[in-house]
Formats: structure tokens, sequence, C-alpha cells
């Protein structure tokens, strides 16, 4: 049975623009929407995380503002980063807050636009159909009409720059709902760096759902960052697909920060020989937040490889769920798959639910996985406190390093400061672990 909250949003669509083939994945996926409803708990896919505080609620999407509201610097700048910067409010576009300087190689307009311009060439993105229940929400962002980002580099080009793109919810009337669609496309032996970026005003208790599509062509190679530090009053939904042709190289990097209720999909291919993936991921939760991250990587040719290492913290009442699913398909021999997840639980009433998974059709791979559900070692919050480090700071600054390993490894000296400060003010006594940590560094 369908919920209140589908029909809510389907019945207040309208009439919706672009080519006949759009409208027609529009009229399907609402339709499948209708027919099957949410999942239910008992759903495998959605075992951990249920909908049933989604089910009865009457959600309206956020219509555009005549005059668009004022929103703080703060909330879509990053330190060390500057332009190009794209920003979305409420899925709308702020041409007043972004700053798409002109570099050569990269194009980047709204979806709106590209569609109005060349909407065939986007046909293959957006006319995906999204069957599966644990893709319901990608079949919503499939149903309505949207705006987004389109990303393009061109054949060769390395994008120096790095781009900053922005997904921000205000603080404006509640039971709203907005979404995002976003197209970024590297071209053969191109590079970009590309940082996604979603937050919001404090007071937003929107629902966001975004999906982002990423096709890299032979040889191409991104570097992610998402950073997810959403208030907490803010349920978020994402979905990223990735698909990796030959020689094609993603590197990413997943701060989970924020958030009320919280869904993250990524499902990578790795269609094309010698294909790789580098995934390091965190999620720093307390209080009530609920985060539900859930990977599928498919190796579906030679020579492919994938190093997942992710962590999780849980502290309070808070609960996380990952999902790790790699699976090596017939055919895709001397595939390389690494899966570890480690996960602190600073609290008796966090909880942490991890579930490894591998799938082998393929003879001559090399895979393995590992999941581990612990708390901090006493050893060397024993040996910080023999150094004058009270047991609070001590204790933050173990959790810091534990969760460090998801972005260790960006350079820009700036930007890893202040993802250091996100991640120090969820944790327990985040004032005496910074100070701590100002004086031993």
């Amino acid at each position: 049975m369908s919920s209140a909250l589908l029909h809510s949003l389907l019945d207040d669509a309208g009439q919706t623009s672009g080519p006949d083939w759009l409208k027609q994945v529009r009229v399907e996926a609402r339709t499948r929407l209708l027919e099957r409803g949410l999942p239910a708990a008992r759903n495998e896919a959605w075992k951990y995380t249920p909908l049933r505080a989604l089910e009865s609620r009457r959600l309206r999407r956020v219509a555009a503002a005549s005059q668009p509201v004022a929103v703080d610097p703060a909330l879509y700048t990053l330190a060390g980063v500057a332009s190009p910067r794209l920003v979305f409010v409420d899925g709308t576009l702020r041409p007043d807050l972004s700053d798409v300087s002109s570099v050569h190689g990269l194009a980047i307009e709204s979806l709106g636009t590209a569609l109005e311009r060349d909407a065939q060439s986007l046909r293959a993105s957006l006319g995906r159909s999204f069957d599966a229940d644990a893709q319901v929400f990608a079949r919503l962002n499939s149903a309505l009409p949207s705006d987004g980002a389109v990303i393009r580099v061109a054949a060769g080009v390395k994008v120096e720059p790095l781009l900053h793109l922005v997904m921000l919810g205000s603080a404006g009337a509640a039971d709203a709902y907005w979404q995002l669609r976003n197209v970024i496309e590297l071209g053969e032996g191109s590079a970009l760096r590309l940082i996604e970026h979603h937050a919001g005003g404090q007071g937003c208790s929107h629902l966001g759902n975004v999906v982002n599509q990423y096709s890299l062509h032979a040889g191409a190679r991104l570097d992610l960052l998402q950073l997810q530090a959403a208030p907490d009053s803010v349920r978020l939904i994402r979905r990223s697909d990735a698909v990796l042709d030959a020689d094609a190289h993603l590197e990413m990097r997943c701060v989970e920060a924020g958030a009320q209720w919280m869904r993250h999909d990524l499902a990578v291919a790795l269609q094309g020989d010698r294909a790789r993936l580098v995934s390091r991921g965190v999620f720093v939760l307390n209080g009530r937040q609920h985060a539900d991250t859930r990977i599928d990587v498919s190796h579906q040719a030679r020579d492919t490889a994938c190093d997942l290492v992710w962590r999780g913290v849980a502290d309070q009442r808070a609960r996380g769920v990952f999902h790790g699913a790699i699976t090596v398909c017939a055919g895709a021999d001397g595939a390389d798959a690494l899966l570890s997840n480690k996960n602190l639980l600073l609290s008796d009433q966090a909880e942490i639910d991890t579930q490894p998974v591998l799938e082998i059709h393929a003879d001559e791979v090399k895979a393995a996985h590992g999941a581990t559900v612990g708390q901090l070692d006493e050893k060397a919050l024993f040996y910080l406190r023999s150094r004058g480090i009270d047991e609070s700071a001590a204790r933050s600054l173990l959790t810091l390093a534990f969760c460090r390993i998801a972005f260790d490894s960006i350079t820009n000296e700036a930007l890893h400061g202040q993802l250091d400060a996100l991640l120090l003010e969820r944790l327990p006594r985040a004032e005496s672990a910074a100070d701590t940590a100002q004086v031993t560094g």
C-alpha cells in the first residue's frame, strides 16, 4: 500500500516539462511508486532503517521563493576552498551565492539549462530505471521534476581548481521536501577534484533527496570528498552511482557528521578493465542520530580493484548501520577486493550494525573483508592520561585519530583542519580536546 508521503508528493507534482522520453520516465516511476509504496520493515534493504517515521507524513515540495532567503556564508564556504562554487538551496540553484569561474575544459550548468540545450545528452543518466526496493527514493527522484548540476570535463583536461558543489536546506517551513539530481561526467584521460558539501541552517527540518551520477570514461580520475554536515533536525537521503570505464580511477572520501536521519547508498560499477576504486569513510553520531550507509561494488571486468576502509563512531543513543557488499562477476578474473569496517561505541546505549558481504563468481581473484565493533584502546587511553591529558580530552583525541583515516590523505591543510574541528565538535568534551590538540600538535 502506498503511503501518505508518496501521495502528498506525487499529487503535488503538477504538470512537467521536458522531452517525451523524460515525461515517460517520470510516469513509469510514479506508477511503480504508487503500486509498490515504501518498503516494509521486514524488507532486507530497510531492515535496520525502517520507514515508519516517514510513511504517515504529508510533505510538500519547497517552492522557489520570489525573494531568496538569506544564507550565512559560513554554511557554504570551506577553509582553503575558493571558486568555482555552485550552490543549491532547498533544491534551487542560487546564482547569487555561486561563483562559477571560467575554467578551460570544465563545463558547469544547471540541469534545467542542460535539458533545454541538449536533452538527448542526458538520456542515459536521467532515463535510468531504479527498480530495486533499496532504490525507492531514487525512483521518487526520477518521478518528480528537479534541478541539479551538470558537470562535464572534456577529454584529456586535468582541471586544476577544486570544484565545490554545495547543497543546503534553509530553516523554512516544516514538513517540506526538496530534491536534486546531479550528473558528473569525465571524458577520457581527464581529471577533476570535487567536494560535495551538504549543510543547512539550524532549525531546518526538511527531507532532502539527492541522486548523484558519475561517469568516468577510460583513463579518467575523480578525487571526491563527500562532506555531510547537515543540522541534526534534517532528514537526508542520498544515492551515489558511479560507472568506471577501463583504467578509470575513483578516489572518494566520505565524512558523515550530520542529519537526524541519514541514508546513503553508494553503488560503483567497475565495468572497464583495470578500473579502480579507493573509498575511505567515517560516520560520527551522537544524540539520537541514525545513519545507514550501504555500499555495493560490482567488479565486471578483468584486473579491477577496490579498497574500502570505513569507520563508524556512535555515542549516547545513536545508531549506525553499515552494509558493504562486493560482487565479483563471472569473467572478472584478476579482481582485487578489500573491505574493512571498524566501529567504536562510546556509550552503553549506542548501537552499530555492520554487515560485510563478498560474492565471488570468478577465478583467480584476491578478496578479503572484516568488520569489528568495540571500544577505545585502554592502553592508549592510559598513555595519554599519563601525559597529563584529562580522560574526556584523551577519549576525544583517540576517537579523532580513529576517524581521520577518512581524510588523512587530504593535502589541503586548511581544509584538513576544518574537518578535524567538525568532528571534534561532535565528540564528547570537544572543547577540551580541541585545546589539547592545539597544544600537542
